[in-house]
């Protein structure tokens, strides 16, 4: 892989390459392109960027302040393995060409913000991140919404619905059970192939890979992993997962998504993400404390408890984000940390007595997320904890499906709702506004793009359930 400008440019070069691809990021967690012809990619493209028209991407720039720049990161050069014309793709961060300044609702600039103000606290210097994304498999989808109808249509081969159905060729059955498919093998498992096809060509695209499996869920239920990077990367990283997913998916006549519940009355899809701070090369989450944690790991870990309703406004920006946070699923909804208990929103791997492989497990996430926005909100929330020395108060390591009701309404549970989240953003905030990592003009935006885009317009649409509930009122 390339490591500077010059070694890009001499790629280009030696293998003939004539398109180059630039890939940025909107507010929302989407990629966005466009494609350069090789005359237009110098050194400058590097640093001062390439012109763009920004006034048509999702919450940005207004069309009398429209123009930008993309400024391509050499260290993010791979060949599209999806494009016929070979093709250079690139990941770009964003530059206001009038000022020079990085663009404050650019995601991967407010995350470099973010690093720069770690540093500048003394607390540490790198942030490692893991993020987990699951996705499903469809054989089919079809939906829509309009005046006088609604609905959704979903369909996999693998989905237990069909075991009664009759198929070309007779139906050999081995479909997934709900809640059953972790890890069975062929012939229950009908995506081994293609998932293996997903992650070599994602470790072609310079994601550093591990394995891959079928998850809990009915209906192609996956999850590829891939190895931790600094905050940047994994962020990177991440996008770049959903690509190749989406687009291997698609070149086997099959349909990937990445929603967090699709299929009612299985597992959600989540993006559990894995942190820690280092500093100097050492790690600073071990310690002799708490499930071998740190102090300054516990004081992490009170922040992100304290500030997680807000968080989650960018960690589960969905509406469809609150239909997998439920009880019953496996669904990480207790506002507590554990080194064993899945239902907490904070778990500690076991670390085998290694200090560098001591982190925590933030398990709320899911793949809607922006993950330069998501990463920066908890990175932010843990820095309030360090500096303020919050406590997380103690661990939940109790089985909570035994719990009565008056245990359990002594823990704090995740928002139940889109809008009670970005409620919660709106009224703590602080964490994010007052280091300069974001805006109060970015949160107001934010907020009021949500509410009137997906909050507001869900409010108007009578959902198929509603008929079957109240028709007959």
């Amino acid at each position: 892989m390339a490591e500077t400008a010059q070694e890009v440019l001499k790629m280009i070069q030696d293998e003939n390459i004539e398109l180059i691809d630039l890939k940025f990021v909107d507010l929302f967690g989407i990629w966005q392109h466009c494609t350069f012809h090789r005359s237009l990619i110098d050194e400058e493209a590097f640093t001062e960027g390439v012109a763009f028209d920004g006034s048509s991407i999702r919450g940005w720039k207004a069309i009398n302040a429209s123009d930008m720049s993309m400024v391509a990161d050499p260290t993010t050069a791979w060949i599209d393995p999806f494009m016929e014309v070979p093709t250079l793709s690139m990941i770009c961060s964003i530059k206001e060409p009038r000022t020079g300044e990085w663009y404050d609702r650019d995601p991967r600039s407010v995350a470099a913000k973010a690093l720069e103000y770690l540093k500048s606290t003394g607390i540490g210097d790198t942030v490692y991140c893991g993020p987990e994304p699951e996705f499903f498999i469809f054989d089919d989808i079809r939906y829509d919404q309009n005046e006088h109808e609604g609905y959704y249509h979903i369909d996999s081969s693998e989905g237990l619905w069909n075991s009664g159905r009759v198929e070309a060729g007779g139906n050999l059955g081995f479909k997934t059970g709900y809640k059953r498919g972790y890890f069975p093998v062929a012939p229950s498992d009908t995506l081994q192939d293609i998932r293996s096809e997903m992650l070599l060509t994602m470790g072609k695209c310079g994601v550093p890979i591990e394995k891959h499996h079928h998850e809990v869920g009915t209906a192609g239920q996956c999850e590829l992993g891939m190895r931790f990077a600094s905050l940047i990367q994994a962020a990177d990283y991440a996008l770049t997962y959903k690509y190749v997913v989406k687009n291997v998916a698609r070149k086997h006549g099959k349909s990937a998504t990445f929603m967090p519940k699709p299929v009612f009355n299985d597992n959600g899809t989540g993006m559990h993400t894995h942190m820690s701070i280092w500093k100097n090369g050492e790690p600073l989450f071990y310690g002799d404390k708490y499930a071998d944690l740190s102090q300054l790991a516990l004081n992490f870990i009170g922040g992100l408890l304290h500030h997680a309703p807000a968080v989650l406004a960018f960690t589960n920006p969905s509406l469809n984000s609150y239909k997998r946070l439920v009880p019953g699923f496996e669904a990480p909804v207790n506002l507590a940390y554990s080194q064993g208990n899945r239902s907490a929103s904070i778990r500690i791997p076991l670390s085998g007595g290694n200090p560098k492989a001591k982190r925590i497990e933030f398990r709320c996430p899911d793949a809607t997320a922006n993950p330069y926005l998501a990463f920066t909100a908890m990175l932010c929330a843990g820095i309030d904890g360090i500096k303020n020395e919050i406590d997380p108060g103690e661990s939940l390591d109790v089985d909570i499906y035994e719990l009565s009701p008056e245990e359990l309404s002594k823990i704090p549970s995740t928002p139940g709702s889109l809008e009670g989240a970005l409620a919660a953003l709106e009224k703590d905030h602080a964490f994010l506004t007052e280091p300069g990592i974001l805006s109060e003009d970015f949160i107001d935006n934010y907020i009021t793009y949500k509410l009137d885009n997906e909050v507001n317009p869900m409010r108007l649409r009578p959902h198929p359930y509603e008929f079957a509930l109240y028709y007959d009122a």
